[in-house]
């Protein structure tokens, strides 16, 4: 099987109303590692929170390097998907259980946390499949022959009552509260995570990002702002389309492509 290649884009911003960004992110093409955290807490030090979920959550996986190496070359069997799984999924617990640490023993820091979008691509999708790991509202989007999906779901008390059916999705558009999570890295020692195996092929183009972006994206404009120009370009255009339209909130975009 011919090797593919990774790469990746990112970007953040501070938006046009914030005077702090509590985002982070991380993209690492060597482990096949991008995440997206966007800290809770303003006061209670939502930033440091978010960078250092990101920190731990590479620093698990690297632990788990040698897994992903055994999956070079040749089919890859469902249990050994299942390991990998495990391994994202673990390393968000890692991250939980280290920022809520934290906050225990700082006063200043009680009740940081952070959303967490994470994408794990085992040796560069040459394996056929990647593993999505999502707390929080942050989210996950993937374009393929021009078409984009969202491939997580928001862990929101709105999003909630529309799965509830106490209201429909017309309804939640004009509701306050949107922002309000029901789900964040370090509010307790441990969280659910969400997480998914998926399929990937050469020709995929992933968005990670947090809710300052996508509560701004129209039906249709995630695919045109990404394919309209340089991939390279695709995080300061959607920076932008965000910071055009508010920027109420922090910004921040991770693009990876498998090629």
């Amino acid at each position: 099987m011919p090797s593919l290649r990774l790469r990746s884009f990112g970007g953040s911003d501070v938006g046009r109303r914030r005077e702090l960004n509590e985002d982070a992110y991380l993209i690492d093409d060597s482990l096949g590692l991008y995440t997206v955290a966007d800290g809770v807490g303003g006061h209670a030090k939502g930033e440091v929170a978010s960078a250092e979920s990101v920190d731990q959550i590479r620093e698990f996986v690297v632990q788990g390097r040698e897994l992903l190496q055994k999956l070079r070359g040749g089919t890859v069997s469902d249990e050994k998907r299942e390991e990998v799984r495990r391994l994202l999924e673990s390393g968000v617990q890692s991250a939980c259980y280290f920022i809520f640490g934290m906050a225990e023993m700082d006063p200043e820091q009680k009740g940081m946390s952070t959303t967490m979008s994470a994408l794990l691509v085992p040796d560069a999708g040459q394996a056929g499949f990647a593993v999505t790991a999502q707390v929080g509202d942050s989210r996950i989007y993937r374009v393929r022959d021009g078409s984009g999906v969202q491939l997580t779901e928001d862990h929101t008390l709105i999003n909630y009552k529309i799965k509830k059916g106490e209201i429909s999705a017309a309804e939640a558009r004009h509701m306050r509260g949107k922002n309000v999570i029901t789900r964040a890295v370090g509010h307790r020692d441990y969280v659910e995570v969400d997480t998914r195996i998926i399929d990937a092929r050469a020709g995929d183009r992933y968005l990670l990002c947090s809710d300052g972006l996508h509560g701004y994206l129209h039906e249709g404009e995630l695919e045109s702002v990404l394919l309209d120009g340089g991939i390279e370009e695709a995080p300061a255009r959607f920076i932008q389309l965000a910071n055009d339209r508010g920027g109420k909130d922090n910004v921040t975009v991770v693009i990876v492509c498998i090629d």
